[in-house]
This record gives C-alpha cells, sequence and structure tokens, in this order.
C-alpha cells in the first residue's frame, strides 16, 4: 500500500506547481479522483471540489479533507530520490511535500476506507502566496462543516488556531541624479526605505506576535541616485486588534521616516487572515487525536504563527483541524519526508474516516 502511494506522491512532485501555475496538476487530480469513483470540477477561481459517497454507513454528514495543490518555489523541474526511506529533492528545488505528500496520504486514505461518511475534497490554489485559492472557492460547493486539513508538518501536532496576518508592500520614489557629479539634484529612494525600514519594530515583538522585512529592492546602476526602492514587509497576531494597531504603526513610521528625505511613497497593506481558534473539545480535534492514537501518536494542539487555508475554513464556519503530513523542513531546498511518515498520516486518517461515522 505504501508502495502505491508513494508511486502517486512522486508523480504528483514531478508536476510543476509553483503558486499561480497549477493547472497541470489540477487537471493530474480531477483525473483521480474519476478514477476513485469521485465527482470532481474546478470552480471558477480554478480550485478542486469533489465528493465522494459514503462507505459502509448512511444517513451521515459529510466532512471535508483540504489540501492545497501550489508549491512555493524553487519548485520548478523538481527531481525526488528516495534515500533510507526518505523522499527528498535531488536538485536546487524544494521537494514539494508541501503539499503534495497531503494530497498523496488523502487519496491512500480513501483507496483504503471501508467505513466512511460522504466527503468532500477540496484542493486550493495559491495558498502559499495568500490563501486567494481558498478564499475565492465557491461555498456553495461544500455543505461540510467539519473537517481535516492535511497541512501540518509534524504528525504529533494538531494546529487548532493561526493568527491575524497583514502583508504590507511599500513603493518609495525619489528623484533620479547623477552620484558622482550633482547627487545634491536627487533623493535617494534606497536610503529613505532603509531609514523607514530600520525604525520599524522587527522580530518577535511579544509572545504572539511578530513583524518582519522580506524583500527589498531598489535601484538600476551603482552611480546613479536611485530613483526608487521596493520592499516587503509583514505583521502577524494571535490577537487580531493587536495585528491591526502593528500594521497600522508600520504604516505610519514607514510614512514618517520616508518623507522626511522628500521621497514619497505609497502602501498596500492587506489582512491575508483573521485570527481564528478552535476549541481542543471540537468534534474534529477528539477524532484526529483519536486517530493518530491508532497509529501510536500522542498528539498536542497547537496555535502556529504562519497561516494555513484552515484559516479561512475556521472564519466561515467550517471547523477544521489541521493534521501533520509527516514533511520535514518544507520551503527550503531541504525539504523531505519520510514514507513511514506517510504510512502513518494515511492510516491515521482512515480510522478519522471511520471515527466520524461513530
Amino acid at each position: 500500500m505504501s508502495k502505491r502511494m508513494v508511486e502517486q506522491f512522486l508523480e504528483m512532485v514531478h508536476i510543476d506547481s509553483e503558486s499561480g501555475n497549477e493547472a497541470q496538476m489540477m487537471d493530474y487530480l480531477l483525473t483521480v479522483c474519476a478514477g476513485l469513483g469521485g465527482v470532481a470540477a474546478l470552480d471558477d477561481y480554478g480550485n478542486l471540489i469533489a465528493r465522494f459517497e459514503a462507505r459502509g454507513v448512511q444517513g451521515k454528514e459529510a466532512i471535508l479533507l483540504s489540501c492545497h495543490a501550489d508549491t512555493v518555489k524553487p519548485g520548478i523541474g523538481i527531481e525526488p530520490e528516495i534515500i533510507d526511506g526518505v523522499i527528498r529533492s535531488k536538485g536546487d528545488t524544494i521537494l514539494g511535500a508541501d503539499d503534495k505528500a497531503g494530497i498523496a496520504e488523502i487519496f491512500e486514505a480513501l483507496r483504503r476506507a471501508e467505513v466512511m461518511p460522504p466527503v468532500e475534497l477540496a484542493v486550493s490554489r495559491q495558498e502559499e502566496i495568500g490563501l486567494f485559492g481558498v478564499k475565492n472557492m465557491d461555498y456553495s460547493r461544500i455543505s461540510a462543516r467539519m473537517g481535516f486539513l492535511m497541512d501540518n508538518d509534524t504528525l504529533d501536532t494538531i494546529v487548532i488556531g493561526g493568527p491575524s496576518y497583514f502583508a504590507i508592500d511599500v513603493e518609495v520614489t525619489g528623484k533620479a541624479a547623477h552620484a558622482g557629479m550633482e547627487p545634491e539634484k536627487g533623493i535617494n529612494a534606497i536610503q529613505a526605505a532603509s531609514e523607514a525600514i530600520a525604525a520599524l519594530r522587527l522580530g518577535r515583538l511579544d509572545h504572539e506576535s511578530t513583524a518582519n522585512v522580506g524583500v527589498i529592492e531598489g535601484g538600476i546602476i551603482r552611480n546613479g541616485v536611485p530613483e526608487r526602492a521596493t520592499f516587503l514587509a509583514e505583521c502577524r497576531s494571535a490577537d487580531h486588534d493587536k495585528a491591526v494597531v502593528l500594521a497600522e504603526e508600520m504604516e505610519s513610521i514607514i510614512r514618517e521616516k520616508v518623507g522626511k528625505f522628500g521621497a514619497e511613497v505609497e502602501i498596500r497593506t492587506d489582512n491575508l487572515c483573521k485570527a481564528v481558534q478552535i476549541s481542543e473539545d471540537a468534534e474534529c480535534v477528539r477524532i484526529a487525536k483519536e486517530g493518530l492514537r491508532h497509529v501510536g501518536i500522542e498528539a498536542d494542539c497547537v496555535f502556529i504563527t504562519g497561516f494555513t487555508d484552515a484559516s479561512i475554513y475556521n472564519n466561515k464556519g467550517i471547523e477544521m483541524a489541521v493534521i501533520g503530513i509527516g514533511a520535514q523542513n518544507e520551503h527550503s531546498t531541504n525539504e523531505c519526508v519520510a514514507i513511514s511518515d506517510m504510512e502513518k498520516a494515511a492510516t491515521a486518517l482512515v480510522e478519522m474516516l471511520r471515527l466520524c461515522t461513530v
């Protein structure tokens, strides 16, 4: 059984699907769903939504299983290899276990399950760049009010909450000039941006809040006063109101510091998700714990300061626990997943499906 799941996982990681380029992957998933007896289609945004009928039971409400189809960069031309039972990338790319290991585990569980309620499967696109797929999903096609998102790394934790997240994109416009002949006629956009960044409170700000600047770009030539600079910042907190205040603070500081240089600034702030937390006593959490206990894992509930599609599902009233897929070192070229962990995840999910019928 593991061999079948591993072979399918390897097929999927060979399909390029960086965020925004998921079409080929979605076509593949449509074919697989049909082969498993599901009824599947893409919504208007390109997310896949499928339904599989109940087995061994009648009259049970549907549950939702979910993953995302996109990967981070560098994710083109992935060549996986298996060494000592661990799958990793041969080269300078990520592996794509996040989240294709989760998809493979769901498909394997659907093959194995002898008893399960109706299952709705939602595979989103553009998760990695802002949860855009799940935000634009056609929820009229989903009836489930509970389910499991296969997108956590470790098997011994169940994610029950995530933060409010603000993406802050900044463009600074100064004035170009010759850096050697007449620098006084210019306004250095890079310097103005740097002063603003230096004034921001960054890193871990308290036990539930962080802020960061991850990208800065600017200038064209060494001997020119740069007219333009951009940088990408973010802030997040488990407390939504605190995240709002932090985003406003960052905007205010940026405008003040850039303005002192006589430069202009445009700031676009997007609240990509709102903080949400479900109870440790929620039914999906209880079932997830029992399913993992079935494979010898005592899982703890955690709140993470990263974000997943579950933040959107839970805010829309679909109670979702985030389950581990066994991946390690996600978002890096050292990403890997142990076959034994994939097997445990799939087996635990089969048990969760059964428990949903009890």
